[in-house]
C-alpha cells in the first residue's frame, strides 16, 4: 500500500487487493453531477465524473503501474472515465502486450470496491476458461487495483483505477449480422453465464445490488425519471410496459433460474473479428467481451431478453433478431415455459431502461449526448414496432425461428 501523505487519514481500512496513492499534483477541476444512483436507496446520488487530461493519465499509468506511455487517447464511457493506452518499449516491458485501456472509475463507483475486485476477478476467470476477455495488469504493489487520492485544493476525491490489455476487434454495430453471428452471441450469453455458476469470491455477494438501475428487475424504478420523455407516445407505451411488468414479471420471478448477468452485452461490448473462408467470403468470429461494470444477479432469462434487445439496435430486420439470438442461447440453456413467456415483455422493458436512462442522462450529460443516444437512434422505433405487432405475433416468429435450429434448417 502505497503512503496516501495524509489525505485519507487512516488507510488501514482498505482490503488488500486495493492500493491507495495520492496525486496532489494533479489539480482537477471537475462539475459535480448527479445522476441515478448504481447502488442504495433510489435516490439520486451526487458522483463525480473523472475528468482527467491525457497528461495526467498518462503519469497515473507510470506511477502505479510502472507503465511508460508513448501514446493516449480518451475512449468514450457512460459516467467513468477510459483512455487507450499505447506503452513503449523498455528493456523491462520488452514481452507482453503494448496496448491497454485505463479504466478511472466515477467517485461512486469508486466507494464499492468490494464490487469492483469481484468483477475484475470475474474478468480473470472467464479469460482462464476461454473467453476472450481482457488481461488484467497488476499495479506495481502487485495489486489489480489502485486507489488514487486528487486533491483539488477544497476537497479531496478519491477514484478507483485499472489497466486492461486492450482487445483487439471490431463492435459489432459497425458490421451487418448474420443469422449465424446472431446464433454465436446468443451462445455466447449463455455459456457466460453458465460458466460463472462455477465462479467463487468471498466478496460475491456483492453483486447482489439492491435497486441497481441496469438491472432488469429495477424496471419499476424507470417512473422516476419519465420526466425526461415528455408528454408523448414514447411515455405512454413505457408506462404501459412497466405496469405489465409490475403484473406479470416481479409475480413470476420466483419461477426463473437465478444467475449471474453480464448485464450490457450491447452492440458496442462485443468485438469481432474476420478472416476469410474457404469460399472468399468473410466470415465473423467474437475477439472480445468488454464492460463488465454491470454486473449482478438476475437470471438467465435477463441476459437473453438483453441480448435480444441489444442485437436488434442496428438490425435491418429487428423483429427475425429474437430468433436466432434465441436459439443460439437455447443450445446452451434452455429457457423453461415460463421464462419464454416472459421473454417479449423483458425485451420491451430493457428497450424502455436504455431508452428512458438515456433521455434522462442527456439532461445531465449534454455534452455526450452523441455516445448516450446510440441506443436512441432506432431504439424507439423497434419498441414501437413490437408494441404494434403485439406478444402472440413476435414470439411466433421467434419460437419459429429458434425451432428452425433443431431441425438444423435456420429460418
Amino acid at each position: 500500500m502505497v503512503s496516501v501523505y495524509g489525505l485519507l487519514g487512516n488507510a488501514s481500512h482498505i482490503s488488500p487487493p486495493f492500493e491507495v496513492c495520492a496525486i496532489s499534483y494533479m489539480m482537477i477541476l471537475v462539475t459535480q453531477k448527479k445522476i441515478m444512483s448504481s447502488e442504495g436507496d433510489q435516490q439520486s446520488q451526487p458522483l463525480t465524473k473523472p475528468s482527467f487530461s491525457e497528461v495526467q493519465a498518462s503519469a497515473l499509468v507510470e506511477s502505479v503501474f510502472g507503465l511508460k506511455v508513448s501514446k493516449i487517447q480518451p475512449l468514450p464511457s457512460y459516467d467513468d472515465q477510459n483512455f487507450h493506452v499505447c506503452i513503449a518499449r523498455t528493456k523491462v516491458t520488452t514481452d507482453g502486450p503494448n496496448e491497454y485501456v485505463l479504466k478511472i472509475s466515477n467517485t461512486e463507483s469508486s466507494k464499492t470496491p468490494d464490487l469492483i475486485e469481484v468483477q475484475t476477478h470475474i474478468i480473470m476467470f472467464l479469460r482462464a476458461a476461454g473467453f476472450p476477455t481482457a488481461s488484467v495488469c497488476r499495479t506495481k504493489g502487485d495489486n489489480i487495483t489502485s486507489l488514487v487520492s486528487v486533491d483539488s485544493g477544497s476537497e479531496v476525491k478519491s477514484y478507483l483505477v485499472r489497466l486492461l490489455t486492450y482487445l483487439p476487434g471490431r463492435p459489432i454495430a459497425e458490421i451487418p449480422i448474420g443469422p449465424q453471428l446472431l446464433y454465436e452471441i446468443g451462445r455466447l450469453a449463455a455459456k457466460l453465464d453458465k460458466t460463472l455458476e462455477k465462479f467463487h469470491h468471498p466478496k460475491l455477494s456483492s453483486l447482489h445490488r439492491e435497486n441497481f438501475i441496469w438491472n432488469l428487475k429495477s424496471v419499476p424504478l424507470l417512473e422516476k425519471y419519465l420526466f425526461a420523455l415528455g408528454q408523448n407516445r414514447n411515455r405512454e407505451i413505457v408506462e404501459q410496459v412497466i405496469q405489465l411488468f409490475k403484473d406479470e414479471v416481479m409475480t413470476s420471478l420466483s419461477h426463473f433460474r437465478e444467475c449471474i448477468n453480464h448485464g450490457d452485452l450491447n452492440d458496442h461490448n462485443i468485438l469481432i473479428e474476420s478472416r476469410e473462408s474457404a469460399f472468399g467470403d468473410a466470415v465473423y468470429q467474437v475477439s472480445g467481451i468488454l464492460d463488465f461494470d454491470d454486473m449482478s444477479y438476475g437470471y438467465y432469462v435477463f441476459e437473453a431478453a438483453i441480448t435480444i434487445m441489444y442485437m436488434m439496435i442496428e438490425s435491418k430486420t429487428p423483429i427475425q433478431v429474437g430468433g436466432h439470438v434465441l436459439a443460439g442461447f437455447e443450445s446452451v440453456v434452455p429457457l423453461t415455459p415460463v421464462e419464454r413467456g416472459a421473454l417479449f415483455l423483458l425485451v420491451c422493458s430493457r428497450f424502455c431502461q436504455s431508452l428512458v436512462l438515456a433521455a434522462y442522462s442527456c439532461q445531465l450529460y449534454p455534452e455526450n449526448e452523441e455516445y448516450l443516444m446510440i441506443t436512441a437512434k432506432t431504439g424507439w422505433k423497434h419498441l414501437q414496432q413490437m408494441f404494434d405487432m403485439g406478444r402472440k405475433a413476435v414470439e411466433e416468429i421467434w419460437f419459429e425461428t429458434a425451432k428452425s435450429y433443431e431441425s438444423g434448417i435456420s429460418m
